[in-house]
């Protein structure tokens, strides 16, 4: 993918268009999140591509991305280079939730980029939820077949 291998970040606003025409009614939404890299990660690569996204999302929806909220707090190998089996434990426990009175009782979407198994965003979510969130709902940009 352009925008998070060659960092052709610029590509993020048009991406997020792409993504709002299928995306949960605004309506439902109180806050986006991003799945969030580990600081690691995050300065090897010096973005994080799925809060491009999610800033681009809330721009057009007039919706606050809340950042530094949900963190990653282990270093994991990328799940592509995982087998399936591997991918569904890789990020157990990987999680937190830094600052829960922002989210008690909202209702989220998790933005990220690519949907494989749905290991990251389902542990986004049980992280969300048991941190207090009212729902948790997932938009991403694409999915692997």
């Amino acid at each position: 993918m352009l925008l998070k291998h060659k960092g052709k970040t610029q590509l993020a606003p048009l991406l997020a268009q792409l993504m709002a025409q299928t995306g949960p009614p605004v309506v439902i939404i109180d806050a986006i999140v991003a799945v969030p890299l580990h600081p690691t990660r995050l300065r090897k690569r010096e973005f994080n591509q799925s809060l491009l996204l999610a800033r681009s999302l809330g721009k057009r929806w007039n919706l606050p991305v809340l950042t530094n909220v949900l963190l990653r707090t282990k270093l994991t190998p990328p799940q592509t280079s995982l087998s399936r089996r591997a991918r569904l434990t890789n990020l157990r426990k990987c999680f937190a939730v830094k600052r829960p009175d922002v989210i008690e009782g909202k209702n989220i979407l998790v933005v990220d980029d690519v949907f494989t198994t749905g290991t990251t965003v389902n542990e986004c979510a049980k992280t969300l939820r048991k941190a207090g969130a009212q729902s948790v709902h997932v938009q991403t940009l694409a999915r692997t077949v």
